[in-house]
């Protein structure tokens, strides 16, 4: 029986509520790993679970720096010959990111599964434990290897990167972007082989306590460009443009854009669209800016930030490049 760590971090599937029908008023992360795992016996069934509450917070309130915490402790745990696989336990709103950091800075053939719940742990109808069972469950399974950072919810089992929430309500909240799922819980089974386009992974360096700000900015029809400046004015040291359609830059941007470039700052065109990629355009070799690919633009900000950490800004070209395969 494999030998599985479990990283909880809080969220929803953490919750309590007052009352076992209230499943928006309530307290996410109020729970341990223990109570969670205590909800599926099952479990024992699985592997051998080896628990620990690395925080517990609502995930609205993750931080790069809960990331960089998150990663060192899971680089930890995949070094150890005794760890199989982890699970990680995270809210659902920025699943997401953490997700992507994860994929990009870690590399091992053992699993990495991240899970959730819509539906806090008090509710009478609560997601949660069957999300968990089938999170241990992905991790534990011998095809689970080599796939990279993976998120098991809903019967479905996504690659981390292209993963975006795309219900604020519903227990399917996850889709995997183009690649869509490449495989399901109800039961176990990969129907598609392993990805062939391999990410870039960037370790952390070992003094690195925070990571470089990048903001998104959404752009709407007439939204002023002023806001790009404010933006790096207050400190940003990249941008990740949230644009209409296939990441279609205001023709009113233009100068705004290149003048950032040409200061040092990058500039990604991720969509506001919830699906699809952003191709790249004639425009990105004339302003200077660069597609996010398939990455909706909350990874295509954990992307940059990482990137910028790193000092290597051609490796985001390479990471955002359509054809990449290392």
């Amino acid at each position: 029986m494999p030998t599985l760590a479990l990283i909880a971090t809080g969220g929803t599937i953490a919750g309590a509520a007052a009352s076992a029908t209230d499943t928006t008023g309530y307290t996410a992360g109020a729970l341990g790993a223990d109570t969670l795992l205590a909800a599926v016996p099952q479990l024992a069934n699985v592997a051998e679970i080896r628990a620990e509450q690395l925080f517990n917070l609502d995930s609205k309130d993750m931080t790069p720096g809960h990331w960089l915490a998150l990663g060192r402790r899971a680089r930890t745990l995949l070094d150890d010959p005794a760890i199989d696989g982890i699970v990680v336990t995270h809210g659902t709103d920025t699943l997401e990111e953490t997700a992507a950091f994860l994929a990009l800075t870690l590399a091992s053939a053992k699993p990495v599964v991240l899970t959730a719940a819509m539906r806090p742990a008090t509710s009478l109808s609560a997601d949660g434990p069957m999300n968990l069972y089938n999170a241990a469950c992905v991790a534990a399974h011998p095809e689970s290897a080599g796939r990279g950072v993976l998120v098991s919810f809903g019967d479905a089992i996504f690659p981390a990167l292209g993963v975006r929430k795309c219900q604020t309500h519903r227990l399917d909240a996850f889709t995997g972007g183009s690649a869509g799922a490449i495989g399901r819980t109800d039961p176990l089974h990969y129907f598609a082989p392993p990805p062939l386009r391999a990410w870039a992974h960037m370790p952390l360096a070992p003094g690195l306590d925070e990571l470089p700000r990048v903001d998104v900015l959404h752009v709407g029809a007439g939204t002023p460009p002023a806001l790009l400046d404010l933006m790096i004015a207050n400190g940003a040291r990249g941008i990740i443009l949230a644009l209409p359609g296939n990441g279609s830059l205001p023709a009113a941007w233009d100068s705004a854009v290149a003048g950032a470039v040409a200061r040092g700052i990058p500039v990604v065109r991720a969509s506001r669209v919830g699906m699809g990629p952003v191709a790249r355009k004639t425009l990105d070799d004339r302003l200077g800016t660069r597609p996010a690919g398939e990455l909706p633009a909350s990874q295509a900000r954990v992307a940059l930030m990482l990137t910028l950490a790193a000092g290597d800004p051609a490796l985001l070209d390479r990471l955002l490049a359509d054809d990449y395969i290392p």
